[in-house]
């Protein structure tokens, strides 16, 4: 099972961190990543992290503002953004895939960011 936290309101130009914790299974055999859900939107692809740490993807849309990483020992992903902006505004969904596997299998209940602007 996979707890995202961490959403909240905020204005452009601001910070949030969203951290997504893990239950059940080994942490550490899985990559993570985080999806978003914009209303009216198919939900996309923002950022992954492979399961040992190291390859992470981002889409263009957030390089250079979001930064993913994540804590093996804590079973949790962490999801840094800075400098958001309105389009930033999106439920945010953690999901995770067994390492050597195509498909995020697991998800979270998502956590809403909302950037004002």
């Amino acid at each position: 099972q996979l707890q995202a936290s961490g959403g909240g309101l905020v204005q452009a130009g601001g910070s949030l961190r969203l951290s997504c914790t893990a239950s059940g299974g080994t942490f550490s055999m899985y990559d993570m990543a985080w999806f978003r859900q914009a209303p009216g939107k198919e939900r996309e692809f923002v950022t992954s992290i492979r399961w040992s740490g190291g390859g992470t993807y981002y889409a263009d849309s957030v390089k250079g503002r979001f930064t993913i990483s994540r804590d093996n020992t804590k079973n949790t992903v962490y999801l840094q953004m800075s400098s958001l902006k309105p389009e930033d505004t999106a439920v945010y969904y953690c999901a995770s895939r067994l390492r050597g596997y195509s498909n995020y299998e697991n998800w979270g209940q998502g956590t809403q960011v909302t950037v004002s602007s």
